[in-house]
């Protein structure tokens, strides 16, 4: 089988339990059915090119060299392991293998200067990229694969690909709101650092780092939900891997 993600529902992601732990937010509307808000979210051509790649002609197996389903499966794994690990292990992970580096507080003239949450912003855009970047060449070749295969397989690509196009400008803006959020956690813990520094308010931004610090919570706090948008996006590929493995495997 297809190294899939564990499968959610449309309201319970892990990144949407992620984000709820960390911040209050108010709770999503959950009224009517899946399809009803897939409609808010098409527009008149969207729903044309979907209602064609419902009940328009699959047309014939398309040419190319085949990659085969155990390739695609590997490149999966791979991609998706080298996305954790940018996540999870700061800087450098080996030779030509560098990765985001993990801001750190600098000196600034001013304690307010160092607790400036910009940097963090920046690296988890960073992240989000690197993930766009990787994850969308995949799934445009599982559907390629997919679409060599059987009319129904071929029919689940093209509408795979509709449905990309068409909510990817959906997508985009609601995970441009998760470091937004992020933002609030940031100030949240670093007020609650400031009520319990000393009547003079000294500080020391170097030790903000050190192990069970605010800020040390923070990055670990930023991880988890990095991980968790990971999840989500690998989720679209998992799905198809698994069509097309079964298929594949079959007698």
């Amino acid at each position: 089988m297809a190294p899939a993600s564990p499968r959610t529902g449309f309201d319970s992601s892990r990144l949407i339990r992620a984000l709820s732990d960390l911040v209050s937010t108010d709770p999503a509307d959950t009224r009517g059915s899946f399809a009803d808000r897939l409609g808010h979210w098409l527009d008149f051509s969207d729903a044309i090119a979907l209602f064609s790649a419902l009940g328009g002609s699959t047309g014939a197996p398309r040419g190319g060299t085949p990659v085969g389903a155990q390739a695609l499966q590997a490149e999966f794994a791979r991609v998706r392991a080298t996305l954790a690990d940018s996540i999870h292990v700061d800087g450098v992970l080996g030779p030509g293998k560098a990765r985001i580096k993990l801001p750190a507080p600098g000196w600034h003239a001013s304690i307010d200067g160092a607790a400036d949450y910009l940097p963090y912003h920046r690296y988890y855009l960073a992240h989000q990229r690197d993930m766009a970047a990787a994850i969308t060449p995949l799934r445009a070749s599982v559907r390629t694969e997919l679409a060599r295969q059987s009319a129904a397989l071929r029919q689940l690509a093209t509408l795979d690909g509709v449905l990309d196009q068409a909510l990817a400008p959906r997508e985009r803006s609601l995970l441009a709101t998760v470091p937004q959020l992020l933002g609030r956690r940031f100030e949240q813990l670093h007020q609650a650092h400031r009520g319990t520094l000393p009547a003079d308010g000294a500080d020391d931004p170097a030790g903000w780092l050190q192990p069970g610090t605010w800020l040390t919570r923070f990055c670990h706090d930023m991880k988890a939900v990095l991980q968790a948008e990971l999840d989500l996006r690998l989720q679209p590929v998992a799905g198809l891997l698994e069509a097309l493995n079964e298929v594949t495997t079959q007698p």
